[in-house]
């Protein structure tokens, strides 16, 4: 009854954005397109009921069928549609906002229809309306055909105090959030992980989010990312969905959460990178060690925390050099700027930089700033390194718009 009640309250809703929107969409058709009126709005309307009709069959579906790559195509056009709506939704509210303090400049009684009729809607608000919402349309319809796999690599110079010599130049690749459940192409996910392997690193960080939910979404990804390996070794971590925190266990299978997770662990031991929960490992050189340091998911307001970094840390403490794996950015100020003075860099990714914004060299904006103090690129505070990487693949909407997927190649200096 409550899945039922959530199922109208939400078509309600859809509607009554539906009525509003129309009223803009009725006269700019009438503006520009005057002979085929009564055509474009059935059309309207037959979009919004072939909504509902979707709605309802995935409201009411299986996991499988709700889990599949097609479902998940069909809501993000669903919920883009509704986007580009609400854009021209906030236009037309202003049109009426201005049609009422026209109304009451001229007018002392309340307002009725007749009267209201007289105070003609602008022509200019209502098209510049309908151009933010389709050219909104138009960008997440391009982040998905073009954004989702247009994979850039980012060069970035960590310079690092009494730096050991034997690490002087050394390269690191740094690549996140693969979410491998998401992909719809996987021609163009070799292309990134070619990408990957032409910057000849010596050592390369996965900083968590393999999957979606299931660790079985890997598995048709595994022989290519089983081609991402390093001189040096592959060192990665969990992230939040990691442990399929999401999802509703056990699945038809009978599969449980714990071997789910268990599962994910094996794939990527088969692969040959090397895990690391709550523990540390040492990179060895010339005399010089080096101390990878990995949690597991350590989140923050709402987030699950599994970890541990005072476990991971103990027993590192002669390394020459410490880095730290570590999924969610909030991590570093929490703890590491705090308590672990002695880490030099952290590394994170996470926020995908929300897989849309403004990313430029001079300006960045995405609304997962309202949600993170660190959320994009490269940090320094007191000496400590904080690369929160962009991620390679994507979650929910199957495409990126301002924040192409990263492959980040880092190289050490002395500062």
């Amino acid at each position: 009854m409550n899945r039922l009640l959530a199922f109208v309250l939400v078509i309600v809703l859809l509607i009554a954005i539906d009525f509003y929107v129309f009223q803009g969409f009725k006269f700019f058709v009438k503006r520009w397109l005057p002979t085929q009126t009564a055509l474009m709005n059935y059309i309207y309307w037959l979009v919004p009921l072939g909504i509902i009709a979707l709605l309802f069959i995935m409201g009411f579906a299986g996991k499988t069928m709700n889990s599949s790559i097609t479902a998940r195509f069909m809501f993000s056009v669903v919920v883009m549609i509704y986007l580009a709506k609400f854009a021209w939704f906030f236009f037309i509210a202003i049109d009426d906002l201005v049609r009422l303090a026209r109304f009451l400049k001229g007018a002392s009684d309340i307002p009725n229809e007749a009267m209201m009729a007289k105070i003609n809607r602008s022509n200019f608000i209502i098209s510049a309306g309908a151009l933010v919402a389709g050219s909104l349309m138009g960008g997440l319809v391009y982040g998905i055909i073009r954004g989702a796999h247009n994979y850039q690599v980012l060069s970035r110079k960590l310079k690092i105090n009494d730096l050991p010599k034997a690490f002087q130049g050394l390269k690191i690749i740094q690549i996140s959030d693969i979410h491998s459940g998401s992909f719809w192409n996987k021609d163009s996910v070799k292309r990134g992980v070619e990408l990957i392997k032409q910057q000849n690193a010596d050592l390369i960080f996965f900083t968590g989010d393999l999957v979606n939910n299931e660790a079985k979404e890997f598995l048709d990804y595994k022989d290519v990312f089983s081609e991402i390996q390093a001189p040096m070794g592959v060192y990665s971590i969990l992230g939040n969905h990691d442990y399929g925190d999401y999802f509703s266990w056990p699945d038809k299978r009978g599969l449980s959460k714990e071997q789910n997770l268990e599962n994910l662990k094996a794939h990527q031991k088969e692969i040959g990178w090397k895990l690391l929960t709550n523990e540390h490992d040492f990179i060895e050189k010339d005399g010089a060690k080096l101390a990878i340091i990995g949690v597991e998911n350590w989140g923050d307001r709402g987030f699950s925390q599994y970890g541990d970094l005072e476990r991971a840390y103990k027993g590192s403490e002669s390394a020459d050099l410490k880095f730290l794996l570590s999924h969610d950015p909030s991590h570093w100020r929490a703890q590491v700027l705090n308590g672990f003075k002695d880490i030099a860099a952290t590394f994170s990714g996470h926020t995908h930089g929300m897989q849309f914004g403004v990313d430029s060299k001079y300006f960045k904006w995405s609304p997962v700033q309202y949600r993170y103090n660190e959320w994009v690129d490269l940090y320094q505070e007191d000496g400590q390194y904080l690369y929160v990487n962009r991620g390679f693949g994507y979650l929910g909407y199957p495409g990126r718009l301002g924040f192409r997927p990263e492959i980040t190649v880092f190289e050490l200096e002395s500062a």
